[in-house]
């Protein structure tokens, strides 16, 4: 009972974050503070003589809703952003001489409660940056002459690292970015300080000294400049007669920032107290670093790990905005302060109007949020991924850690990860180690930690009202494992539980240990915890099933897991997809367009996602629940089920039968047959929309092009769908080569093709080449679908477009043979086949098996959670129940998995009378029967239900066929890729198995039109454009052709006449005239 309670006490620390709290959080954070801070950090404008400059109104500004609809700005491929305005007013000698005027200031990205933006009509998403937190950090190095060197390395908000180095006099140099270094004495000058202060307040003052200026003492006006030649490099050298404090100002102090952050760090380990609000380093930091980092050499202090997450920090949206309108507002100075100089020449009055430009401030702020390393178009493959990705934190970016150069310490897993970022999952290639996923329950502080919650535990009083803490990475805790949930709380005294206290794994008596983890998937992403029996799968596989589930395609029906770990509900109803009842209230209407609600006498409409397109060109659409009118919701209560979703549950795929078993080679390594029964009844079918558009603009020579169904040289058939104003309507069917939109394109002259083969597709049907060309936009191979919406716009750009119409094609694609599929646990293979129903094995009570993956692929990548799964299915498939277990469930019983699997299976079978269900002799395996002779296999197979998915690996995308194409200009070979119309050349190996074959036809067109003789082969394409005979007698026998031939006569074979060649001569002497036989 007592442990009941705890449980009971700590159900809060069990929900999940939200996905995209993180973004949406540091969005309305950068609007409500850092817009109102910008205006106080802008740089000064005025004119020269700083007569005449503008003030701003305090922290005063404004932002308006955007006017239109999201939905509306995804359609017309528009940003959905929101208007921002600055009160400001100019002053003459500090009086006001204009009013108060609103300046616009520009856009700010409007941030949806999913935490994604509307860039250019795509839903964009700007993922956290993992950047070294500013500050000191001392750590050991090795000198040029090998010896241990202990330096104290200052990294800044924005600017270079610097680092003080030893020479071979003991004298201390500052070096920045790794090329530059200056003494130390200058640069504690140029930070303010005095000569008399640098001894003073140095414990080694011997290790100050450095060189002077012109053999003369130096002074604060002189380093400045000359601290900043050498560190940058500049020549941008002030003039003397400006005071001291406005050098530094300009010079010194934007170069070295370290934020409040750097400034908490900066004055733990020296123990100095400097208030938070200098942001900038002082004498004080650099003259205590350098002690520091001496007295680490003779063993008084600590080294510090940089790869520890508590010197890492997370740079959150609110950050990267803030420093996008920093560069704004200086980006904006420059022009400001020419108007004003301008106006007060002329002894004018200027207008804001007149000296505000904006466009810098539009330029910037587009930046941020368009072409931005970490704006990212979202991954909207299925909810999963869309959770996700909101949830990966980059090293790489600005100011981050480069790919080619990272080394493998900075890739590797660290101990303090725990709880904060997944160990297993992360991407593949350069990548690797760099973009990690948060765990579960991770979250960002204030300051931009990563934190994670825990159960306080230590001095707990015997009421049992434990505390969720939720912690950063700092050292000093003594974390239990959750394993102590099973400990009483009457024992806890006397027993012992295993911890984790400063990155070593120890065993504390429980009146000991100060927090207590979450059991058990604390220390995973959203992805891997979602695979039931995760912890009996390899390390290498686990992270390829959660991949595997992140590129599930979203069917047309899909289907609750049988087994799952109980994070399904959590995961749809976090991604956004499903429709939530905003309110609770009974229901008046239900339909496929929307819900109605009435609550407290008013009426509450929530409308329904009806096949829309996503980013990954997925169907987004919302099925109603089965809800009656008259019944009652509860507010959040799951109103339609969103694609991928059933029941309120993730269901990415179906469960289906399978039967580990060797079947006629069709499944040798990792290709799948299946039956055809998944492909009856949009079993596996999945949904995609594609558009389609065509723009009309005005050409170079002034003609302006019109979207019509009347296209010149055109066949009729094609284009039959259009209608009148060019596009096909909506509701048409179209097939592959079909016309989606018509447009004529008039060529000019001058336009004409160079490559030779491209006048064929014009030529052959006999249309003139020089007065049209093909531009119309085509189904595609596999494209074909039913037309749902046809949408035209008028860009505001009038310089390219004057208007463009877009088709939207909706595709229900079924599942054939080349299609991916895969399960949860890293098992994926290739449909080698579809087998007639009747011709697959079946079980004994005449169910046939749906696929039969091969046995040997589980031994040898050591995924063995799978056949836990399979088994488990099937023990819950008969009696209709579904399974929920969490992984990791051995740390409370020694064999659960096996135990549950085996319990399940066994009571399976007595309550449905099947006693195949559970053999003794072999549990979990049944004995099959050959579909086609009907006898039974000699030994029974492991047979069971898995939750199978298709991935968007779809051969309907993926196969291409080239029949002519463009051709490398050096190598005169086929271009490579589908979208360049490529493929690869037939060489010699493949003409021989022609020859073999003796497909005479296929065999002649890849020697002569086809072939790599230049001059025959232009000569080829000009007689097929000309409409003269291919084979006639003046054409030109190519190179490749000769060849064979003179192989054949060498053999002196009597042939039927087949060839004749008036230079080829035998080896008899004998000049060939005629026929060979």
């Amino acid at each position: 009972m007592e442990s009941s309670t705890v449980l009971g006490t700590n159900q809060e620390m069990f929900v999940m974050p939200d996905p995209g709290e993180a973004q949406l959080e540091a969005s309305y954070r950068s609007v409500d503070r850092g817009s109102a801070e910008e205006p106080d950090d802008s740089p000064v404008i005025g004119d020269t003589d700083r007569e005449i400059g503008p003030q701003l109104f305090g922290g005063r500004y404004y932002i308006i809703e955007p006017l239109g609809d999201k939905r509306d700005a995804a359609y017309e491929s528009i940003a959905y952003p929101s208007e921002s305005y600055v009160p400001v007013r100019l002053t003459r000698e500090g009086k006001a001489c204009t009013g108060e005027q609103i300046v616009y200031t520009g856009s700010i990205p409007l941030t949806s409660p999913q935490g994604t933006l509307v860039v250019n009509g795509i839903d964009r998403v700007t993922i956290n940056q993992i950047l070294r937190s500013p500050g000191t950090y001392h750590n050991l190095e090795r000198g040029s002459d090998g010896n241990p060197m202990y330096v104290g390395t200052t990294i800044p908000n924005r600017g270079g690292k610097s680092k003080p180095e030893l020479d071979g006099r003991n004298r201390i140099w500052v070096r920045v970015r790794k090329k530059r270094k200056t003494p130390i004495q200058p640069l504690s000058l140029a930070m303010g300080s005095s000569m008399k202060e640098i001894l003073e307040n140095t414990c080694y003052p011997e290790t100050s000294g450095g060189a002077t200026r012109e053999n003369e003492a130096w002074s604060g006006e002189h380093a400045v400049p000359e601290s900043c030649k050498s560190l940058y490099g500049t020549d941008e050298y002030p003039e003397l007669s400006d005071t001291f404090e406005e050098l530094r100002q300009k010079f010194f102090q934007p170069r070295f920032e370290i934020g409040e952050i750097g400034r908490t760090d900066s004055n733990k380990k020296p123990d100095l107290d400097v208030s938070k609000n200098e942001i900038f380093p002082l004498p004080r930091d650099m003259s205590a670093a350098i002690d520091y980092s001496i007295g680490t050499g003779v063993g008084v202090g600590n080294l510090d790990d940089m790869d520890h997450p508590k010197n890492r920090r997370i740079r959150t949206v609110a950050d990267s905005l803030q420093d996008q309108s920093r560069l704004a507002s200086e980006r904006l100075a420059d022009p400001m302060r020419g108007g004003v100089s301008k106006a007060a020449r002329r002894k004018n009055v200027p207008t804001m109007r007149g000296v505000v430009n904006s466009s810098p401030l539009l330029t910037t702020l587009k930046e941020s949020s368009g072409s931005h390393p970490l704006s990212q178009s979202s991954d909207q493959t299925n909810p999963l991924t869309q959770m996700v990705h909101k949830r990966k934190p980059s090293s790489p970016g600005p100011g981050g850690l480069a790919r080619r150069t990272a080394s493998s310490r900075m890739r590797d897993i660290h101990p303090s990860h725990y709880g904060r970022a997944c160990p297993i999952e992360t991407s593949e290639g350069m990548n690797a180690g760099l973009i990690s996923s948060l765990a579960l329950h991770a979250g960002v502080n204030h300051w931009g930690y990563l934190t994670s919650p825990f159960c306080r535990i230590s001095g707990v009083s015997s009421e049992g009202n434990d505390i969720v803490a939720h912690v950063s990475a700092d050292e000093g805790y003594r974390i239990a494992t959750g394993t102590c949930l099973s400990v009483y709380r009457r024992d806890r005294g006397r027993q012992t539980a295993a911890a984790w206290y400063r990155q070593e794994s120890v065993t504390l008596a429980w009146n000991q240990i100060h927090l207590r983890s979450i059991p058990p998937l604390q220390n995973f992403p959203a992805g891997a915890p979602l695979t039931p029996s995760l912890e009996n799968n390899d390390a290498n596989r686990t992270p390829m099933g959660s991949n595997m589930q992140r590129q599930a395609a979203p069917l047309l029906r899909p289907e609750q897991r049988f087994v799952g770990t109980g994070l399904e509900g959590q995961v749809a109803l976090d991604s956004g997809d499903a429709a939530t009842a905003t309110r609770g209230g009974r229901i008046d209407y239900i339909g496929g367009g929307g819900t109605t609600l009435a609550s407290d006498g008013e009426t509450v409409d929530t409308k329904s996602i009806m096949y829309q397109s996503s980013n990954n060109n997925t169907c987004v659409h919302q099925r109603s629940k089965g809800f009656g009118k008259g019944g009652f919701l509860r507010k959040g209560q799951i109103i339609a089920d969103g694609r991928a979703t059933e029941g309120g549950e993730l269901a990415l795929g179906r469960n289906i039968l399978m039967a580990y078993m060797p079947w006629e080679g069709y499944n040798s390594e990792d290709p799948v047959p299946i039956s055809e029964r998944l492909t009856f009844g949009d079993t596996y079918t999945s949904i995609h929309t594609e558009r389609y558009e065509a723009g009309a603009r005005v050409t170079l020579q002034g003609t302006a092009e019109i979207i019509t169904r009347k296209t010149p040289h055109s066949d009729d058939y094609f284009p039959r769908h259009s209608d009148e104003s060019g596009p096909a309507p909506p509701g048409s069917w179209v097939e592959t080569g079909d016309v989606s939109a018509g447009k004529p394109a008039p060529r000019n002259p001058e336009e004409l093709p160079k490559a030779p083969g491209s006048n064929l597709p014009q030529a052959i049907p006999g249309i003139d080449i020089t007065t049209a060309k093909e531009t119309r936009p085509r189904v595609p191979t596999g494209g074909r679908g039913r037309i749902i919406d046809v949408r035209w716009i008028y860009p505001g750009d009038t310089s390219k477009y004057t208007r463009v119409v877009r088709v939207y094609v909706l595709q229900a694609r079924e599942t054939q043979v080349g299609d991916k599929v895969a399960g949860r646990h890293g098992n994926k293979g290739i449909t080698s086949k579809i087998a007639p129903r009747q011709d697959m094995p079946y079980l004994q009570d005449g169910t046939s098996i749906d696929t039969i993956p091969s046995p040997s692929g589980v031994p040898s990548r050591m995924n063995v959670g799978q056949i836990l799964e399979r088994v488990l299915g099937l023990a819950g498939h008969h009696p209709g129940r579904h399974h929920r277990i969490i992984p990791f469930d051995e740390g409370y019983e020694r064999e659960a998995p096996r135990k549950l699997v085996f319990s399940e299976t066994y009571e399976a079978s007595k309550r449905t009378a099947n006693p195949w269900l559970f053999e003794l002799g072999n549990p979990g395996k049944s004995q099959p029967i050959d579909g086609r002779t009907g006898e039974a296999f000699e030994q029974p197979v492991t047979v069971g239900k898995a939750h199978i998915l298709k991935p968007v690996h779809q051969v309907d995308k993926k196969i291409h066929a080239r029949s002519g194409g463009p051709h490398s200009r050096v190598t005169q070979q086929p271009l490579k890729g589908k979208s360049k119309q490529g493929g690869q050349r037939v060489g010699e190996t493949e003409v021989r198995a022609l020859e073999g074959f003796g497909v005479s036809h296929t065999l002649r067109e890849m020697l002569t039109t086809k072939s790599d003789h230049v001059q025959a082969r232009r000569e080829m394409i000009g007689t097929v454009a000309a409409g003269e005979p291919i084979y006639g007698p003046g054409t030109i026998t190519p190179e490749p052709f000769r060849s064979p031939v003179r192989e054949l006569r060498r053999l002196a074979p009597d042939l039927d006449p087949a060839i004749t060649e008036r230079n080829l001569v035998f080896n008899n002497g004998s000049r060939e005239g005629g026929t060979i036989r």
